[in-house]
């Protein structure tokens, strides 16, 4: 089944959708610190050319590698705050692990630049238990250190994760590569429709994560959702992928079983083609009418500059 592709603004194509083949399940993997060796076994298991497989990783926090479904593979991940100072030395014990000489994509996980020196690896905190944020650094000197591993051939593509407009125009002023992705928790109750506006007007793709919402997630019992999905005879996971795909996005959703990421795949691709653009706006129209709603709101002691975030409140 043919996967739609998503032009970057470097005019690489990456699949609009992040699934696993299923004969390919085994180089998806959930682990916290050294996951990159466990990926680096997986390529070098699977026997796919380096050249048909696009990589990029995560750097020292527990994840989940996401694969796509076309002619190459896509596992990605992103730069931790504890390495803001630090991207070159972070990527090169990355490459090393995976025993490759270059990423095709490499993410800025959150604008919080973290304390590298602190009392923990990935999440350092103060005396009082808040998490310990370097507020001398600044994000645009971050993006610089990106850029400089594009120009060394070591990454193909850069892009940020879970950045604000406020926390975009942080870097973009100084930006000599625009990112090409911003990875937000994007659905049906959290569009954030001024953000993904304001990402198209710079040519940078919307990377929707947590499409399904969390465990439990009210999305899937929708009752606009459920209407929808019963009048194209799919069901409530396909029109939720297939929304997002709508409107241009890359989306990616989680699942931990070969038959579940096989037919998520099948059954938004087969409700995209279904999707009329009433779906699309009656959808759009969700959050708006009193169902707006998060589920990712770590606890930074920053202003993120998101809509519908609370304020930091000391626990």
């Amino acid at each position: 089944m043919s996967v739609p592709l998503v032009k970057l603004n470097n005019d690489k194509e990456i699949p609009a959708i992040g699934l696993g083949e299923p004969e390919r399940a085994s180089l998806r993997t959930r682990k916290g610190y050294g996951n990159e060796k466990d990926v680096g076994d997986g390529i070098r298991a699977s026997g796919i050319p380096r050249s048909e497989i696009f990589v990029s990783l995560h750097k020292n926090l527990p994840c989940e590698t996401i694969l796509c479904y076309s002619s190459s593979l896509q596992i990605t991940s992103k730069l931790w705050g504890t390495w803001h100072s630090r991207v070159e030395e972070c990527l090169d014990q990355t490459l090393t692990n995976l025993g490759t000489d270059y990423l095709d994509l490499y993410l800025v996980h959150w604008p919080v630049p973290l304390n590298p020196s602190g009392n923990h690896p990935v999440f350092p905190t103060l005396p009082d238990g808040v998490r310990d944020v370097d507020r001398s650094w600044k994000l645009s000197d971050t993006w610089k250190q990106m850029e400089a591993l594009v120009e060394k051939g070591k990454v193909k593509s850069i892009g940020v994760s879970n950045f604000s407009q406020t926390k975009l125009e942080e870097i973009l002023p100084t930006a000599k590569i625009i990112p090409v992705v911003n990875q937000l928790e994007l659905h049906v109750y959290n569009p954030q429709h001024k953000l993904t506006e304001y990402l198209k007007s710079k040519k940078i793709i919307p990377q929707a994560y947590s499409p399904l919402g969390s465990t439990n997630s009210p999305l899937l019992t929708d009752e606009t959702v459920l209407k929808i999905a019963q009048k194209h005879s799919v069901n409530a996971t396909d029109v939720l992928i297939s929304y997002l795909v709508a409107k241009g996005f890359v989306v990616l959703p989680k699942s931990v079983t070969p038959s579940r990421i096989a037919s998520n795949l099948t059954g938004s691709v087969t409700a995209l083609a279904k999707l009329d653009a009433g779906d699309i706006t009656e959808l759009d129209g969700l959050a708006a009418a009193g169902k707006q709603k998060r589920f990712i709101m770590p606890p930074w002691p920053v202003d993120l500059g998101f809509d519908n975030w609370p304020p930091f409140k000391k626990q």
